[in-house]
Formats: structure tokens, C-alpha cells, sequence
């Protein structure tokens, strides 16, 4: 879904139902909706479907789909909760939102999972034909909370879903199993009518999805409507709520996850260098669909294989950089933990490699579909000897594109493997994306040697030959006439790469290595700081810690309070200004979704102490709860 935005915030889409019944129309600034209930009702696909028509309408918005690990979680129970959650604004926003004002809950288990993330005065809309003794009894409630005062704080609407979408659909002939399961249409229909949501593209996005059975996407047409006719008929909504379009910068947007931007950002690349782009990898939650995303396009040279296993997947891809590919290999921390040897190999070979992990809960399988930051210290050093490689962090959903075409420069043009350290709350959260010109990509191209290097009158050529500038080694595809050369995973001589157990050369070899990696140009650290210098704390993160911090910021300044902020891309080299930036201030805290990793690593850099503040709830952090944190440490570094 993508819309182009003209500066002046009329990206509107057409809609094929309009309200007729005349209500009250509440412009509000923004708004969060979260979706919820068992994780067979369709939460995830109902919120896409609201975000996808706010992107198309113009909003500004970003997203955080919730769901349980296992394929079908017990149905009714509270572990079995899917939800999706949805901001979306007419200015530019940084997080999914911390609370919904509205939740839409299918099921007694959806209710008791999410109410307390719901603020008194917020919206509850829930399904009260769930509302039985048996599926009260599953979660723990004693007396149906729909009938006594546990929720008189709340505007509450109650409304049969299941009854009502069977009635709609009764002359498809469809089972009432069947009818029922289109109740999340039900309820996306009834939020489109009271967020003025363009209706077209549902439709349309419905008979494409069920283009084999068009009876099945009729169905859901029809429950999709019927939410939205409730909505006109009913009296119990006397209010509809209008979000306008953002003033977002001229260009054309879509709506992308992290995934579906790592996966664009690689084919991007190899466009860009003119290489092949191959994927060896093995599925793996959260980084499965940029081996489904990158299957799709095989026409720009895109090569994929599912391999049995994570060493298999990373040695193809080393493999294929040898052959003069640019190699790729996806996973999350229980795959990179498998894939550190091979690794390794590339560290000892000096080729190009991109390695990304989507980070999830640890340890072990941990929490497969909750994120978390607690890979930094594994990719800086989860191999064995001295084994440096860079690594580089996106920000956000969309930032995973420029994310990937850095790491892809990084490997090309300094002949290493590169970590890219994402994680859930990136890979299936979702924002708007500018898509950039193709002119203003950097230039990728590689040359490879076509002919001897040595500089002793041998004509042969020399490997570990280096660029004096990047140090990085020559590259020659296998059957270039007369550039046979030794390749593995053994120490090399300086030059020739020959096999060597020489200690001098070992130590040479080592420090070569870890200078090239030093010497890397990354840029350097920005600070954001409206004050003008006035701000004695500092707010640094990495990663999607971005978004909370960033709003955090954004209240504690708007309280009257200094804060500066500055978030890190690169972290290893860090940029060369980090180390100035940390002792300009006062203090320095650094959120992070583990328990003191970054923390760590710059206390013993740049022996600067730092304020750590951790969470691994498998949650990202909300902005409040920063915000409390800023507040606090600001107000005693004042005292």
C-alpha cells in the first residue's frame, strides 16, 4: 500500500461507503487501537488491514502485532492471546503507543490480558458472544465482568459479533463455523466507520487474498460491511472520531515491516554493486520472511536456499561469496550462536558476508515471537581467538533498508563479515517509508583482480595483498586464469596466504585484522539537543529503542526540562566522536532491552560511568515508563 505525499497533507483515499447517520465527529491529533483476541480470530490480519488504510489515507502510524510462539496456543486462555496494535496521527510519531484508547477485545482471555493497559475513560468494544460460564471460568473470572461495576470506568459497548455476522452471512450458505470466523471483518468494518477509514482497499485487498474461493472473500465483504452498517445504525456510537493525514515531506510512501525492508534494502544492493545476491539461510522466527520476501524476486538476481540447518545456510553463503556473490544469511540468536564458527571462517578468509540476527528472548529458544537487545555482546564477541567484525543496528522498520545497504557497503568494501543486529519489534512492526531515488543509493561496485599482484617478480598472485587505505585484501573469483590462491580456515601468511604457524606473522596477521575493522568510516554520532546546549543528561540507545526514547525526550522537554539524545548505528567501530560526546555530559543513560550490554562495552571503552537502565520483559519499553526515568535522573542531577 503506498500513497504520495504532496507536503500538504492531502494523501485522502477514496472510500466506497460513507456514514449517512449524522453523529457527533471528534478531530483528534492521534489515536491507538489495539486488536485482540484468540490467536485464530485474526487479530494480526484485521490490524493490518486498519494500518494499511491509514497508510493509504496518509497518517503517520506505527504498529506492534503480539502473538503467542506456538502455531495454535490453547484457545480461550490468556497465553493464547494475539494481539495488534495500531497509532496512527496526523503529525509524526515515534512508537506504537503506550496505551490503547481503544481495544477491541474478542474473548473474556483478550479482555483480562489487555485491560490493564487500558486508561480509565479508554474504549472497550468486546464480543460478548465469547462471554460464556465456560470460556469465564478458562481465564479466572468468577462473575462475567460485562455485568458488574468492574468496568464502569471505561466506555463499554457490547456487541454480539459472532450472532450478528452469522445473520449476515446466512444466505452464502456457509457452515456457522465458517460464518463466525469472518467476526474480525465484523469488527474492522464497525473501527473503519468510526475512524473514517477508506473502505476500497479492503475490499479490493480481500478479493485478491481469496481469489481461489471468491465465496470466502464475499463472505468476508459482507461481515466487513455489516461492521460498518452497525456502526451507522446503531445509537450506541453517537461519536465518530477523525484523524487527519500527516504533513509528511514530498514523496511516495508505503506502509513496510522491518523484514520486508531488510529484504528491499539487500535487493537495492545488489543492484547497486552489480553482484549476485545470494540468501543461504534456515527459517527462523523472527527473521523467516526475508527468505519469504526475498524468494519473490528472483528477477533482480536474487538467488535463495533453504538449507537443513543454520551451519548450512551461512557456509552456502559464505561459499557464494567465495564464487563472487555477495553471500547473505538470516536468523535470530539461537541461529547465530550455530553460525559463529563459520563466521569465524569468514573473519579468516577476509570476505564479504552480511549475517542478520533478529534478536528475540533468550536464552536458548527463550521467547521466539517477544523481542529483545540481548545479542550485542554475542555478535561483538561470540567466536573464538580474535575474531572482530562490524555491526550495525537499525532504528526502525523503515530504517532497515538504509541499515541494509550499510552493512552491505561495510562487507563489499572492507572484505568482512558484518553483523546486523535488528529485532522483533523492527522485523514485524510496521511504519511508513520514503522510497528513496535509485540515484541518490551509494555506488557498490567491486572490482575483483583479473590479473597477478605479487611484488617480488613471481607472477603470482598474493591474497592478503591489501589496500593501503581499507586494508582490505584482494578479491578473485575462482577460475580467473592464474590467480590460483590458497583459501581456509588456518592461519594465513601476510601476503602470500600461504599456511602459517609463524608467531610474528600470527600476531601481524591478528592486528591487521582488528585495525581494518577500527578504520572503518562510519559517521559520526549526532546529538539532538533543542535546548542549544542547556541539557546535562543525555538519552543514548541503539536499535528500536529509538522510538521510546525519542518520545520519552519529547515529553520531558515539553515539561520544561533539558535532555539531549543520540542514537548509535554503528556499533563496532563505534563513531570516532562517541568518546567526546559521553564526557560532555553530566550524565549518560542508556535504556536497553537486556541487562547492561552497551552499557558495558562503553564503560570499559572509554572508562565514562554511565546510567543503565534495563528491561527484558520481552516487551519494548514504553514511552511513560522512560519518561519517569528521564524526569527522575534529570531532577537529581540538578540538586
Amino acid at each position: 500500500m503506498s500513497t504520495t505525499a504532496n507536503g500538504n497533507g492531502n494523501g485522502s483515499a477514496p472510500a466506497s461507503l460513507s456514514p449517512t447517520r449524522h453523529t457527533e465527529i471528534s478531530k483528534l491529533d492521534r489515536v491507538v487501537i489495539r486488536f485482540a483476541g484468540d490467536s485464530g480470530d485474526g487479530m494480526q490480519l484485521t490490524g493490518d488491514r486498519f494500518t494499511s488504510e491509514a497508510a493509504a489515507f496518509g497518517n503517520d502510524l506505527s504498529t506492534m502485532p503480539n502473538f503467542p510462539a506456538e502455531i495454535r496456543a490453547p484457545q480461550g486462555t490468556i497465553p493464547g492471546v494475539s494481539s495488534f496494535q495500531v497509532h496512527f496521527a496526523d503529525y509524526d510519531i515515534l512508537t506504537p503507543g503506550d496505551r490503547p484508547d481503544v481495544l477491541v477485545a474478542m474473548n473474556p482471555a483478550a479482555l483480562k490480558a489487555n485491560l490493564k493497559d487500558v486508561p480509565h475513560g479508554g474504549t472497550i468494544i468486546v464480543n460478548t458472544d465469547e462471554f460464556n460460564k465456560r470460556n469465564l471460568v478458562k481465564v479466572g473470572y468468577d462473575v462475567d465482568p460485562l455485568t458488574d461495576d468492574s468496568l464502569e470506568s471505561f466506555q463499554v459497548h457490547k456487541i454480539a459479533m459472532a450472532t450478528i455476522t452469522r445473520a449476515a452471512l446466512e444466505e452464502t450458505g456457509l457452515s456457522k463455523k465458517d460464518a463466525e470466523r469472518a467476526k474480525n471483518m465484523f469488527a474492522l468494518g464497525l473501527l473503519s466507520w468510526m475512524y473514517h477509514r477508506p473502505t476500497e482497499g479492503t475490499e479490493r485487498f480481500l478479493r485478491e487474498k481469496f481469489a481461489k474461493k471468491p465465496d470466502i472473500a464475499e463472505a468476508n465483504i459482507l461481515a466487513f460491511r455489516a461492521g460498518w452498517n452497525y456502526g451507522e445504525t446503531t445509537e450506541s456510537f453517537a461519536t465518530t472520531f477523525q484523524v487527519a493525514p500527516a504533513k509528511l515531506n514530498q514523496g511516495t510512501y508505503r506502509q513496510i515491516t522491518g523484514n520486508t525492508a531488510l529484504a528491499y534494502g539487500l535487493i537495492a544492493a545488489g543492484q547497486q554493486s552489480g553482484l549476485q545476491i545470494f540468501l543461504g539461510t534456515y527459517p527462523i522466527t523472527p527473521a523467516s520472511d526475508i527468505l519469504h520476501e526475498l524468494s519473490k524476486h528472483k528477477n533482480f538476481n536474487i538467488l535463495t536456499f533453504q538449507a537443513e540447518d543454520e551451519i548450512a545456510g551461512i557456509g552456502a553463503a559464505l561459499g557464494a561469496s567465495y564464487g563472487g556473490a555477495l553471500g547473505i544469511t538470516s536468523t535470530s540468536g539461537p541461529g547465530v550462536a550455530l553460525k559463529s564458527e563459520a563466521v569465524g571462517l569468514g573473519v579468516m578468509t577476509e570476505l564479504p558476508l552480511v549475517v542478520i540476527d533478529v534478536q528475540r528472548g533468550g536464552p536458548s529458544t527463550g521467547l521466539p515471537t517477544k523481542t529483545e537487545q540481548a545479542d550485542l555482546l554475542q555478535a561483538m564477541f561470540g567466536r573464538n581467538g580474535e575474531s572482530p567484525v562490524p555491526i550495525v543496528a537499525p532504528l526502525s522498520p523503515a530504517d532497515c533498508f538504509d541499515a541494509a545497504v550499510e552493512a552491505t557497503r561495510i562487507a563489499l568494501k572492507y572484505r568482512t563479515p558484518v553483523m546486523l543486529l535488528s529485532d522483533g519489534a523492527i522485523a514485524n512492526g510496521s511504519e511508513p517509508w520514503l522510497v528513496p531515488n535509485v540515484e541518490d543509493l551509494p555506488d557498490l561496485r567491486v572490482e575483483f583482480a583479473q590479473e597477478p599482484n605479487a611484488t617480488d617478480g613471481s607472477g603470482e598472485f598474493w591474497p592478503y595483498l591489501r589496500d593501503p587505505e581499507t586494508l582490505a585484501r584482494a578479491w578473485a573469483v575462482p577460475g580467473t586464469p592464474g590467480l590460483q590462491h590458497r583459501i581456509g580456515g588456518l592461519e594465513k601468511a601476510d601476503k602470500t596466504g600461504h599456511i602459517s604457524y609463524d608467531p610474528d606473522n600470527h600476531e601481524k596477521m591478528v592486528r591487521i585484522r582488528q585495525a581494518k575493522i577500527d578504520g572503518i568510516d562510519v559517521p559520526n554520532v549526532v546529538v539532538d539537543d533543542p535546548s542549544g546546549g542547556k541539557a546535562r543528561v543525555l538519552a543514548l540507545g541503539w536499535g528500536s529503542s529509538y522510538g521510546p526514547i525519542g518520545a520519552a525526550c519529547r515529553r520531558v522537554r515539553k515539561n520544561g526540562l533539558p535532555i539531549a539524545q543520540a542514537h548509535l548505528r554503528h556499533l563496532n567501530p563505534f563513531p570516532a566522536n562517541l568518546g567526546d560526546v559521553l564526557r560532555s555530559y553530566d550524565t549518560v543513560v542508556i535504556p536497553e532491552m537486556n541487562l547492561g550490554q552497551l552499557a558495558m562495552l562503553l564503560r570499559a571503552k572509554y572508562l565514562v560511568d554511565v546510567h543503565s537502565h534495563t528491561k527484558v520483559a520481552g516487551m519494548a519499553f514504553k514511552a511513560e515508563e522512560l519518561q519517569g526515568v528521564f524526569t527522575d535522573i534529570i531532577t537529581e542531577a540538578a540538586k
